[in-house]
């Protein structure tokens, strides 16, 4: 029998291939940081899953080692140094399944989004979408309208929660297509300090939750600790929800 998940805690976090800004790469450091959270989903951005390569970029099995009670899959976009490079999700929940979408346009850089099952009780499954938008204005548009048309090819009536680097800073063409099928939040008005990047000295808020209407946003903190500061380029964003089922 699946446990009943009723409150959630979700984390987003690009990683930056765990390179910090001291230059030094450390998924020690990354994994010391997320054990704090207590979260209950994980989504990471641009990690490394080299399995036969030097250990510093064997991250992926690094940071699911480290951290207990949770399950893992990646989502490989391209290969670098020899193995699998894109996004990551961990779960308390169990994974029921796992699918990564090709959100490359042309010829830009590979980018991608993990799309996780994840069994909420008995009957409900949460649908998270882990995902690394690119820098170019067509290039989000583009990607942002491919996923909006598989969801609703897809006809999912269950909670969808789309988390990730969307690589915007205003509120673009991306930011307004995904509010006309999405609840999310207002940095200005949930956050005392509301930007996610770059690091040490963030000025802009690049890391975003979209959410139906099931999933009631609480509370949500940016992880500003002297340690997150320097581990990434991003700062960890954190999300406590509160799941109602439909009547």
């Amino acid at each position: 029998m699946t446990p009943t998940f009723t409150h959630l805690r979700v984390v987003t976090y690009n990683v930056h291939k765990c390179r910090g800004m001291d230059r030094k790469t450390s998924p020690e450091r990354i994994a010391r940081i997320l054990q704090t959270l207590d979260a209950d989903v994980i989504g990471l951005q641009e990690i490394l899953d080299v399995r036969d390569g030097l250990p510093e970029l064997d991250q992926a099995r690094h940071l699911a080692h480290s951290l207990e009670g949770y399950s893992w899959c990646v989502g490989e976009n391209r290969i670098l140094h020899g193995g699998a490079y894109g996004n990551m999700t961990l779960s308390r929940l169990p994974i029921a399944s796992f699918h990564n979408y090709d959100l490359t346009h042309q010829h830009r850089e590979p980018r991608g989004c993990l799309r996780t099952e994840l069994r909420l009780n008995d009957v409900t499954t949460l649908h998270a979408f882990n995902l690394h938008l690119g820098t170019g204005f067509i290039e989000r548009r583009h990607q942002v309208r491919y996923l909006l048309d598989h969801l609703e090819k897809s006809a999912l009536v269950e909670p969808r929660i789309l988390l990730g680097d969307f690589n915007e800073w205003t509120r673009g063409l991306a930011t307004r297509t995904l509010t006309r099928s999405f609840n999310t939040f207002e940095p200005k008005t949930m956050l005392k300090q509301r930007h996610t990047y770059p690091g040490s000295f963030p000025i802009l808020h690049l890391d975003h939750f979209y959410f139906d209407p099931a999933l009631h946003l609480q509370h949500m903190y940016l992880v500003r600790t002297p340690e997150a500061l320097i581990a990434s380029d991003h700062l960890p964003l954190v999300a406590d929800f509160t799941f109602v089922p439909a009547p």
